[in-house]
């Protein structure tokens, strides 16, 4: 086995572990502490040292690992690879417990972002999130994570036989076809506090103490290695764990350099990234001045340090789909394993620049890793990501790139295995560079 396929099981594993936002950041923490990392909170005062490696999370669903460089900070400024930690799914609502007929039971959710709904039918599902238990203090209740870890629901399809127009394309009602079978009804069951007497079995609690929860559902298929010559990843949350991934083992497998390496994996992208821990908030401008104070930086400083940093918006792309080659662009056609992609548009819903696409460029052939492009067809509405919007927080320099992939917000996406070790080599060299006038 390669060293690609190797790295590449590695995204695996750290995948099949991350089932929902929060077990992805609590998974990042972990590895970075192995790593020598530093926690550091937002409500201390903080005391940094060059080529100190440290880290802060925010809401348990986002997280910021910075590495202090040797150089000044408003000189060598930040090198900066960001990411988000959540994907597309089903959240669970308040009181989800619904009979039907009173034989079956199933569960009231609702879309968290732009899943492809029919992906989810007929699928063995779990549920992971966070539960808020309750303290001594009201305002600072106690957060634990859960994860079923089994298959505990499925969305049945209907038969064709009742539904003879699905092969034809059938629309699909979130309130009504898309609710998850839990469990047939027996003599003990008891609506109320059915699923937080899963809770409290699970995380060994008394149901009394359960405040209020985030939990969502995820596929528990595991993740393989697929293709003639194991060249496939097919997994789910590729979008955009494998950037979170890349982005991880790139910063701990650089070198210290004179610039500031920073890597941000905010939260809630896939709806719009408008929260406390979304690309939107002031979360990284905020960490980004306060390393620049407690290395005894004033404003001043800290603004020029902006303006010698550079900002990597890793997410992924879409590559040419073997059956659908009519919806790429007619000129630009990434394909998997063709090497990480820099998504262009004219209308800016990326933040790539000719300026910042060389940088981005030249930063691939220097080690030498391909490198693709991508621009939407003119006729069709493409997505956006981290990058404009980080923009509005941060006037930093910034590429939007990431891998191809297909199936993306699929339960389950198909990338490249050459892709994610070429798009981390990237990474550890933007990382790694010491600039030079």
């Amino acid at each position: 086995m390669g060293k690609e396929q190797e790295f590449a099981k590695k995204l695996i594993d750290f995948i099949n572990a991350s089932h929902s936002s929060f077990h992805a950041t609590k998974n990042v923490e972990e590895i970075l502490i192995k790593e020598g990392f530093k926690k550091i909170e937002l409500q201390d005062k903080w005391k940094l040292s060059k080529e100190g490696k440290y880290y802060v999370s925010k809401n348990s669903s986002a997280i910021v690992a910075f590495v202090i460089g040797k150089g000044e900070i408003e000189d060598d400024g930040f090198r900066i690879v960001g990411a988000h930690t959540d994907s597309p799914t089903f959240r669970i609502k308040p009181d989800p417990e619904m009979t039907v007929e009173g034989e079956y039971l199933k569960l009231n959710t609702e879309v968290y972002g732009g899943p492809i709904l029919n992906t989810w039918f007929d699928r063995p599902l779990s549920m992971a999130g966070r539960v808020s238990i309750k303290t001594k203090n009201p305002l600072k209740p106690k957060e634990l994570l859960i994860d079923m870890e089994k298959p505990i629901m499925t969305i049945p399809n209907l038969a064709i036989h009742m539904n003879r127009k699905v092969n034809e394309g059938v629309k699909i009602n979130p309130q009504i076809d898309t609710l998850p079978l839990l469990s047939t009804i027996n003599d003990k069951f008891e609506k109320e506090s059915f699923i937080l007497g899963l809770i409290a079995e699970k995380l060994n609690i008394k149901l009394e103490d359960i405040l209020d929860f985030e939990l969502f559902l995820y596929g528990v298929e595991k993740g393989s290695l697929i293709g003639l010559n194991e060249e496939f990843i097919s997994i789910g949350r590729l979008d955009d764990l494998a950037m979170v991934h890349a982005g991880l083992y790139g910063l701990i497998d650089s070198k210290v350099g004179n610039a500031t390496n920073v890597l941000v994996c905010f939260d809630n992208e896939e709806v719009g990234s408008t929260t406390k821990q979304g690309a939107a908030s002031p979360m990284l401008r905020t960490v980004l001045e306060r390393i620049a104070i407690s290395m005894g930086k004033d404003k001043e400083d800290y603004y020029r340090a902006l303006s010698n940093s550079f900002l990597i918006s890793a997410d992924m792309a879409h590559a040419l789909h073997p059956n659908y080659t009519e919806k790429q662009d007619l000129t630009n056609r990434p394909v998997i394993n063709g090497g990480p992609t820099i998504k262009i548009s004219a209308n800016q819903s990326y933040t790539t620049d000719s300026s910042s696409s060389a940088v981005y460029e030249g930063i691939c052939k220097s080690v030498n890793v391909p490198v693709q492009k991508f621009v939407n067809r003119s006729d069709e509405r493409g997505g956006s990501t981290i990058g404009p919007i980080s923009s509005t927080q941060l006037d930093i320099p910034s590429v939007d790139i990431g891998n191809p992939i297909l199936g993306m917000h699929s339960i389950r996406e198909l990338g490249g295995v050459f892709d994610h070790y070429y798009v981390y080599k990237s990474f550890q060299e933007f990382y790694s560079i010491i600039a030079t006038n």
